[in-house]
């Protein structure tokens, strides 16, 4: 009798290990079926509420900043005098340093044919300062607008330029979305 007990309460035990190990093993299973299904978050700008205040700069924890400028080419006049580019009260319209609104000379002019240019942003030397988009915005068409770049930001919980921007223009959304452009008719974000 003594030993019908031993062997009943250790078919219990064994039991409930395997229980308790395929219960585990199912949560895991679940666990790792939530995330490969989950959809991906990213951050994002909206164009409409950037006021170019410039501390996508200097408050991205990358160097230089994920954030970059991007030129929409439908709304571009292809300007000779390029407010985006040229420094505000430029005499001539030389394409010298001195000349350029950008600090790292990222936008590129290339003549088409007389009076129109194109503007071409290099990413690579582009720091996100918004110099060119607020000259654009200010005496251009806005064509230039500022994007964080999904294949350099490191896609933080908390984005410190998100944290820091004065007016709410960062905001997390399924990187399924598409890039919010400038000048394109865009239901306003839920969040």
């Amino acid at each position: 009798m003594e030993k019908d007990k031993s062997i009943k309460r250790r078919e219990f035990i064994h039991t409930g290990l395997r229980l308790a190990l395929g219960f585990s093993l199912a949560g895991v299973a679940v666990a790792a079926g939530r995330k490969s299904t989950a959809e991906k978050w990213v951050w994002q700008i909206d164009p409409a509420k950037c006021t170019q205040c410039g501390r996508c700069a200097t408050e991205c924890v990358k160097s230089p900043s994920a954030v970059k400028c991007i030129h929409a080419y439908d709304l571009c006049g292809y300007c000779d005098l390029c407010g985006g580019y040229f420094k505000p009260g430029v005499k001539q319209l030389e394409t010298g340093a001195e000349n350029q609104l950008c600090p790292t000379a990222a936008i590129q002019r290339k003549y088409i044919e007389e009076p129109y240019f194109e503007y071409v942003i290099n990413e690579d030397l582009c720091i996100g300062c918004a110099k060119c988009v607020k000259g654009c915005s200010s005496f251009g068409n806005g064509s230039l607008h500022l994007q964080i770049r999904h294949d350099r930001c490191d896609n933080c919980n908390e984005c410190s330029i998100a944290r820091s921007c004065p007016s709410d223009a960062i905001k997390r959304v399924p990187a399924s979305q598409p890039y919010l452009i400038k000048g394109e008719f865009i239901k306003p974000l839920k969040g």
